[in-house]
């Protein structure tokens, strides 16, 4: 009988340490799903925010009465957390939307003069993680391929918008001449690094001790660089998942943000349980057009600012009904599919909200947070400081730890958040 290989098992000779993947053999039975399924992170923002009065209870704790919004999540009642009073402090940026840049990473003052965004939690986790899947993370969106996802540089991470495109990247055998172009691709990457490391090397003959200090931290980035190709050209010698689902068709017409958005969420759970990525953002952004959804006449970002006039509140409603039935049925698909030890959304932290806690004011704090599956005890309504916001990074960390990365603190967390 042999001995089943952990999943935190690694292959070490001369002080080199290389992660393994997910492998059968990590099950006592050859063959069969790994006994117990990896943690993964799902983190999902609605850019435009959500009506206050339609979402929030009155009332805090598990007897928490139920509102319009709620009402719409209600079969998830004891696998979800709904949370205020949490925000990123200093988010008055240069444009009132700018804390889109900042949900994920709680840089200050976004948009500001001399402002550099900071790593976003997602990617944080994925640097911690490693390869340990085809992909460590994908960036969703519901329009363009403007993403939440930040590198430790603050560059942004370019978002899938094509679910065509990306069905074919996950589970879509390439061609020979597909695979030989990706990886001769992968091969000048890493002569290009060889050759610019060898330059480097050449100056720091010649350079300040201040200019070697920089020199070494670029030295660092060209070696994790060339860790990256590495590790990037492995996958492309094993198979692809084959999933019996037929591929996604593209909605074009800007104007379905609904039904956009709905496409990208079907895929999150293959991509979850063929372990394809641990690691998934989402964000759905106003489309710039009149949603396609009746009873709504005006721009999603317009109903937005409704001023406190009734009739774009209640248009407004209608698209972030909308918005949180398609929340709702992506829980369902994540909590009907199975895995080795349960349900997908058993071992899956689902976080949805927003960096507007109120659109109508562009107002960055008091932020509708939801926490579903992930393991956490739940079913209750958290109502925090109203005036005094508890840092959002607070729940990032306990995220982070979840998942196995431990994690004393993230950005301007204070602390790891309890309930």
């Amino acid at each position: 009988m042999h001995t089943p290989i952990s999943r935190r098992a690694a292959l070490k000779a001369s002080g080199i340490a290389i992660a393994l993947p997910l492998l059968e053999s990590m099950n006592p039975a050859i063959g069969r799903e790994v006994a117990t399924a990896p943690h993964r992170m799902v983190l999902i923002c609605t850019t435009l925010g959500l009506h206050p009065p339609s979402l929030f209870p009155k009332t805090p704790g598990s007897e928490y009465e139920t509102t319009e919004y709620l009402d719409l999540l209600n079969e998830h009642r004891d696998n979800f957390t709904l949370f205020s009073g949490l925000s990123h402090p200093d988010q008055n940026g240069k444009q009132p939307h700018d804390t889109e840049m900042t949900w994920l990473t709680a840089a200050r003052n976004p948009g500001l003069g001399g402002f550099t965004n900071s790593i976003s939690v997602d990617q944080y986790a994925t640097a911690k993680l490693g390869h340990v899947s085809r992909f460590p993370s994908i960036a969703l969106s519901s329009n363009t391929r403007k993403s939440q996802s930040y590198t430790s540089n603050g560059v942004m991470i370019p978002a899938e918008d094509r679910p065509s495109a990306l069905f074919s990247k996950l589970f879509l055998k390439g061609s020979p001449e597909e695979i030989r172009t990706r990886r001769q691709s992968l091969a000048d990457g890493c002569s290009i690094l060889d050759s610019v490391a060898e330059q480097t090397r050449s100056l720091n003959r010649r350079t300040s001790a201040n200019d070697r200090r920089q020199l070494d931290e670029y030295f660092t980035a060209i070696r994790a660089a060339e860790a990256e190709l590495t590790e990037t050209e492995a996958w492309l010698d094993r198979p692809k998942p084959h999933v019996d689902v037929a591929p996604p068709e593209d909605i074009t017409d800007s104007a379905d943000m609904i039904g956009r958005a709905r496409t990208l969420l079907k895929l999150i759970p293959l991509i979850l349980k063929t372990d394809s990525s641990r690691i998934i953002t989402m964000v759905i952004q106003d489309h710039l057009v009149v949603p396609k959804i009746d009873g709504v006449q005006a721009e999603h970002h317009n109903l937005s600012h409704h001023g406190q006039d009734p009739q774009k509140i209640k248009q407004l409603k209608i698209i972030e009904t909308q918005i949180m039935k398609s929340l709702s049925d992506f829980l369902s698909s994540m909590s009907e599919s199975s895995e080795a030890d349960g349900k997908l959304l058993d071992r899956t932290s689902v976080l949805f909200g927003s960096n507007l806690g109120n659109a109508n004011s562009h107002d960055p704090r008091n932020l509708p947070i939801i926490l579903a599956g992930g393991g956490f005890q739940h079913g209750r309504y958290i109502a925090g400081d109203h005036t005094n916001n508890t840092p959002l990074c607070n729940l990032f960390v306990r995220l982070l730890n979840q998942m196995d990365i431990p994690t004393d603190s993230f950005a301007t967390s204070t602390g790891t958040l309890t309930w």
